[in-house]
């Protein structure tokens, strides 16, 4: 059974792991091995994402079987900054529930939208779940051109 919960302290390295594998497995369907392996360097290390996570953002993780099967990082104004499934839960409702909590706790802090810079892999996950793309977005990440898809949902 899925359950949501805040973000601890002890997860950064869950997380950490969980970020990397999703980029190198899930993200291999979309991008060339050279995107990959610029995109699993940003991997951010479990002290990084400790330190990150107590800047007094929403972040939630998805356990499944008490195993961490995703997590989201919501700025205030309603930005998703992370959003990351492990790639054994994918097809289980991981992300469309992490996104659906997203949009309930956002008008808490006044955001009136969501809105996320989504992979080419996530950009169907967003899209069925109410997201409009608003462009495409070129840029390199250690000298290797890359996109991602600027998205977002009203709320």
């Amino acid at each position: 059974m899925l359950s949501i919960r805040p973000w601890r302290p002890s997860d950064s390295g869950a997380l950490s792991a969980l970020y990397e594998a999703s980029v190198r497995r899930l993200g291999a369907r979309d991008y060339t091995p050279a995107q990959i392996e610029a995109w699993a360097s940003l991997t951010p290390s479990p002290e990084a994402l400790t330190a990150r996570m107590q800047d007094g953002r929403s972040r939630l993780v998805a356990e499944s079987n008490a195993d961490v099967a995703g997590f989201i990082d919501i700025e205030p104004d309603g930005h998703i900054d992370l959003l990351y499934v492990a790639p054994s839960a994918t097809g289980q409702g991981v992300a469309r529930t992490l996104l659906e909590t997203a949009e309930a706790l956002a008008p808490v802090s006044g955001a009136a939208r969501l809105y996320a810079e989504a992979s080419e892999t996530a950009r169907p996950v967003f899209e069925r779940l109410g997201f409009s793309v608003v462009a495409r977005r070129d840029f390199e990440v250690a000298g290797v051109p890359i996109h991602n898809w600027a998205v977002e949902k009203p709320i």
